[in-house]
């Protein structure tokens, strides 16, 4: 049953359309897909960022000029730290640029992981050039510290832009820091991170002016120029351009908003020849509401049901403000898609047994990918939540078991965790063949975690067991990110 390929003319009249299952319509994806096309793809990748780290060391050593004086070993060792340091700012907006083939090769989890870890490299890299050219022109002059920076200041014309843009860097350094984003709201988070964008073009200007590498030195200035071209262009083409094009293209707007439960609310997006989103079950999307409140923000939503050329899905719980909005959007609102994203799909399923988990409101993507599993495939779906209300989309699921006959098992495990632990005995018992099937989980941490150590406790090979945290792509996130870190 694929409750998108039905037209719900209103929200009540969704429930009548749930018995139909004509198969989606499917649009080649020209992306890598197969596990082995993505590591090619992604061994490429990182190979390029390499060549791209060697041509900015050649940028210093092709240019070099003897330094002489008490701080020509402090300052040489800050003009190493600003290159290689807003090398890996460049890559940082690289890895957010959500260029397709970056993503689908790669994965946005993992992209993030290399996100958290290359940020504070970045930001330690140019703290250290901030300090060490600052110390040694200082030694150079025979003045103290204070007044050489305040010489800076008042000296070079770019060179306030250039410490107003370290000083961003320093506010979205310490809101990416845990203890800091747990007092946060997502949509704070996100703004002081946009501030990265405009600290990286304010301490441009300063480096191509004064930067000895690149005085006199065109080939060199070139180039450089050219990185921070190309990382601007991917970011307007594939964060800006190409998620305005597609939703205008497509005219998508609000169709119908249903509620699923107290706190729960599907919302149906409707759209001309949405199939050419190319979207898989599981997939996410940025949505952007053209709301008066909503505009100038991006939420990453799952979507909850598989491709259709009319219709998109998310069910949302109420997590926050944003989430909590969406029960009273009106029909006719306007929406901005960036995606879809995420490479936990059924496209790497090597069995025809198939065991589904997932927990609270992250099932979202794990009843999606159920849409691009075929008939014949035996599916075990496993739903653990804490109380009965939070099983949304059941009625919705036991419909889709009904129709798939005894292909499906759907088993509801409610209650506190000391009844149901996730571990290897519990799993084997509910599913004695697991370790010959594919599992697919999906939800908070802990239970994502808890699956994929209990997959490795009974020898499942890794490319059997797919995992995605909901924490990147469910409603306001960082929000429920905090719930599951309390």
């Amino acid at each position: 049953m694929s409750t998108t390929n039905a037209r719900p003319r209103t929200a009540s009249t969704t429930a009548a359309v749930r018995s139909r299952r004509p198969a989606p319509r499917r649009v080649p994806d020209p992306f890598p897909a197969t596990p082995r096309a993505r590591r090619l793809v992604g061994d490429a990748l990182v190979t390029l960022a390499g060549l791209g780290l060697g041509v900015v060391v050649a940028i210093e050593l092709l240019t070099r000029s003897s330094l002489g004086g008490p701080g020509a070993l402090l300052t040489d060792a800050g003009r190493w730290a600003a290159l290689v340091g807003t090398y890996a700012s460049l890559l940082l907006l690289v890895l957010v640029a959500r260029v397709p083939l970056v993503e689908r090769a790669v994965g946005l989890d993992r992209l993030m992981r290399w996100h958290r870890v290359l940020g504070p490299v970045a930001l330690l890299l140019i703290g250290a050039h901030v300090m060490l050219v600052t110390a040694g022109y200082a030694a150079d002059a025979s003045m103290s510290y204070l007044a050489q920076t305040w010489s800076f200041l008042t000296t070079y014309s770019w060179m306030p832009a250039a410490i107003a843009g370290f000083v961003l860097m320093l506010v979205g350094g310490v809101t990416s820091w845990r203890v800091a984003r747990r007092r946060m709201k997502y949509e704070t988070w996100w703004v002081t991170h946009l501030y990265f964008y405009l600290a990286i073009a304010l301490a441009y200007l300063h480096q191509v002016m004064y930067g000895q590498q690149f005085v006199g030195h065109a080939w060199a200035r070139g180039t450089w120029i050219g990185l921070y071209v190309g990382t601007a262009a991917l970011l307007l083409m594939y964060r800006v351009g190409a998620p305005i094009w597609q939703s205008l293209r497509m005219d998508l707007r609000v169709h119908a908003v249903q509620r699923e439960s107290h706190d729960t609310v599907s919302v149906w997006i409707a759209g001309r020849g949405v199939d050419r989103l190319r979207l898989r079950g599981g997939q996410f999307f940025g949505f952007r509401f053209l709301t008066r409140d909503g505009w100038w923000q991006s939420h990453p939503y799952s979507v909850s049901a598989g491709s259709s050329p009319q219709y998109l899905r998310i069910t949302v719980k109420d997590l926050g403000d944003h989430s909590r909005g969406l029960a009273s959007l009106r029909t006719g609102t306007r929406v901005v898609v960036e995606g879809p994203y995420g490479i936990f799909t059924a496209d790497d399923r090597r069995t025809d047994r198939v065991v589904l988990v997932g927990g609270g409101v992250g099932v979202t993507p794990v009843r999606a990918i159920l849409d691009d599993l075929p008939d014949h495939v035996e599916i075990d779906f496993l739903y653990r939540a804490h109380r009965r209300e939070d099983l949304v989309l059941r009625r919705e699921l036991e419909t889709i078991a009904a129709h798939r006959g005894g292909r499906m098992r759907l088993r509801y495990l409610v209650g506190p965790r000391r009844d149901y632990p996730i571990n290897a005995r519990t799993l084997q018992r509910l599913v004695p063949d697991i370790a010959s099937c594919d599992v697919y989980t999906c939800g908070p941490g802990p239970l994502v975690d808890a699956v994929v150590e209990a997959a490795h406790v009974l020898g499942m090979p890794d490319e059997q067991v797919h995992h995605e945290a909901f924490s990147f792509h469910s409603p306001d996130t960082y929000s429920f990110l905090r719930k599951q870190e309390s």
